[in-house]
Formats: C-alpha cells, sequence, structure tokens
C-alpha cells in the first residue's frame, strides 16, 4: 500500500511538471509539488512509523494546505492526485470521524469558481476522495486480516508443536517407561538372589528379554513418527501385556466383555496404555498377588478396567504421577475419562473409558 500511494505521488508531480513545461501552469507550482511530493513519502513514513496522533494531525493539516495551494495554482489532474494521496493517508493516520472531517473538507478547494462549476467540479473531486478513502480502508483491512491470519497460524503451529511433545512425551513414558521399570525389578530380584546365594540366571534373562521390549518399543515410537504401523487387536495385545506381567511376577489374568469390534486407532492406543500403566503401577506400589485386565465392549463406550488385590489407592499415588497425567491427558483429547479407586473385593481399580 505504501509503494501503490508513493507511486501516485509521484505521478501526481510528473503531470504537475508536464503542466508547467506545457506552458499551462505557473513555474510556482513546482517547488509546491515536489516539498508536498517529499512530505507525502518521506514524511508520511516517518509519521506512520512514530504511531502519535498529534504528529498526524499536524501532518495532514501541513499537507491539506500544501494540496489546496498547489490545486489553487494547478487545477488540474496533478493537484486533484495530491488531494486523493492526502485523503488516502488520512485513513492509515487518523480515526474515522477525522478523516471524514478532512473529506468534507476536501471540495471546498473549488470554492472560488462560480457557483455550477465550482458544485460541479467539487462534487465530482468529492466522488474520487472517497472512492480513494473506501479503497485504502479495504486495502488496510485486508492487510490487517492477513497479519492475523499468519498470526493465528503461527499459534496453530506451536500448539499442534506442543501436542505433539506430549504425545512423544506419554508415549516414551508408556512404552519405554513401563518396560525400564520392568527391567528394574528384575534386576532388583536378581540380586536378591544373588545375596541368597540363589540361581539369578532365570530373572536376568527375563530381564534381557524385557530390555529388548523397550528397544523394540523405541523402534516402534520412531517407526510411528515415519509411517503408520501394523497393529495387533486390542485384546491380543492385552493378553501379551498380561503374559509379561505374569512373567515379571504379577499373575495377571484378562477377561473381556462383549464382541470385540475395531475401534479408532487413538482409543486403542489410550486403552492399551491405561492397562499397562496399571499393571506398572501394581507391580510398583500396590503389593498385590494377583491383578485382572477386563476389557468391556458391551457399552457404547469402550472401557478397561486394571484391578488388583493390593493395599488400595493409597498406596498408588493418587492423583500424581507422569503416567497417571498421560493417561488423563489421552481421555481428555479423546472425551472420554479416567478414573482411580477402591475395586469392589479391595484393592484398586484403575478405570478408562472412551468412545468408540
Amino acid at each position: 500500500m505504501l509503494l501503490a500511494l508513493t507511486l501516485l505521488t509521484g505521478g501526481a508531480l510528473l503531470t504537475l511538471v508536464l503542466g508547467v513545461v506545457g506552458g499551462g501552469d505557473p513555474v510556482a507550482v513546482l517547488p509546491l509539488g515536489a516539498a508536498f511530493a517529499l512530505l507525502a513519502t518521506v514524511g508520511f513514513r516517518w509519521v506512520l512509523a512514530r504511531g502519535r496522533r498529534w504528529w498526524s494531525a499536524a501532518y495532514v493539516l501541513v499537507g491539506l494546505v500544501l494540496a489546496s495551494v498547489v490545486f489553487a495554482l494547478a487545477p488540474g489532474v496533478g493537484g486533484t492526485l495530491f488531494l486523493i494521496v492526502l485523503v488516502s493517508q488520512c485513513v492509515l493516520l487518523l480515526p474515522l470521524p477525522a478523516t471524514i472531517v478532512v473529506i468534507a473538507m476536501v471540495p471546498m478547494v473549488h470554492a472560488g469558481m462560480p457557483l455550477v462549476d465550482g458544485l460541479r467540479e467539487g462534487l465530482g473531486t468529492l466522488v474520487a476522495v472517497v472512492f480513494a478513502a473506501v479503497v485504502t480502508e479495504l486495502l488496510r483491512r485486508e492487510q490487517q486480516m492477513r497479519r492475523e491470519l499468519a498470526a493465528a497460524q503461527e499459534q496453530v503451529e506451536h500448539l499442534a508443536a506442543a501436542q505433539e511433545r506430549n504425545r512423544v512425551a506419554r508415549d516414551i513414558h508408556d512404552g519405554l517407561g513401563h518396560s525400564l521399570t520392568v527391567i528394574q525389578m528384575q534386576l532388583q530380584a536378581a540380586r536378591a538372589l544373588l545375596a541368597n546365594s540363589g540361581d539369578p540366571d532365570e530373572v536376568l534373562a527375563k530381564a534381557q528379554h524385557q530390555s529388548q521390549e523397550a528397544l523394540g518399543e523405541v523402534r516402534r515410537s520412531v517407526g510411528a513418527l515415519r509411517e503408520p504401523r501394523v497393529v495387533p487387536p486390542l485384546g491380543t495385545a492385552l493378553h501379551d501385556l498380561a503374559a509379561e506381567s505374569s512373567a515379571a511376577g504379577l499373575p495377571t489374568s484378562v477377561r473381556v466383555v462383549g464382541d470385540e469390534r475395531a475401534i479408532a486407532d487413538p482409543a486403542r492406543e489410550a486403552l492399551f496404555r491405561a492397562a499397562q500403566e496399571g499393571l506398572t503401577n501394581v507391580r510398583k506400589h500396590a503389593g498385590a498377588s494377583r491383578a485382572e485386565v477386563v476389557l468391556d465392549y458391551a457399552a457404547a463406550a469402550v472401557r478397561v478396567e486394571v484391578r488388583d488385590d493390593g493395599r488400595g489407592v493409597g498406596e498408588h499415588g493418587e492423583g500424581g504421577g507422569v503416567g497417571l497425567l498421560g493417561l488423563r491427558e489421552r481421555a481428555e483429547d479423546l472425551g472420554g475419562r479416567l478414573e482411580l479407586g477402591r475395586a469392589p473385593a479391595g484393592g484398586c481399580a484403575l478405570v478408562l473409558e472412551v468412545p468408540a
């Protein structure tokens, strides 16, 4: 927009020069036109950068006087273009009421003409400057909308990046963190056997197997960032998880209620991670002798529940922990719910329910 106004100012000045060269306009109009052109380019940018109303008002007043004098000396295209430039700049500098006042004053440059001619020329000039003001305002709003759209897009990108970081953090905790927790418990058991002169070979073998699972989990997470991966049905994945938990020393069973059906990948991932986190917490905190994973398809929503016969909710660290925070975020993202409470037969129950 600034470039267009600069070109329009240059065209007006060139028109004045041609008028003087052609002998129709007085030479005195040239220094006044050059002064207005300098004011409308360098001065306008300086005032626009300051953004102060009183500087803007002083600029418009000086510009209106100069343009009016130029028009009085050369009442042709060049003087009219100067007035159009000034009104367009008013739209960018002044509030709407002040701009309307300036627009209303512009036709007065024809005050010295005969009445009929003055009305005709004044109306034409008024229409021209109103049209220029409307076009300038539309362009100003369009540029403002572009800036707001760019800012909104940048905000969306930041939000998407934050959501992706949270998702990756949850996956690392729920996948790799779970496997490393099992490895830690296996190594603790191996140390206890060594201290009692027992045979730690079986426990170390399980720890080695779990470390391989952790490495596989890292590779699966990296692969998920590159391309979709094939995942087993949720029931199958939970049976494998229960077998892993049983091998780690916590007898775990799986019960499926209702007919298994296909569910969206985000919901499946959330349900699996809830079972995984629940069993990890049982092994770490509950002091339980057994655990059960219930996968319920009977209702419209799909629900997974992890129950144990341990010490209860208080020993699970209710409300805290990165794992439970990640599960709550998954549930909120999917429009589901997460509950941690006491199981019907004692112990703890972790429930995650998400829409199918």
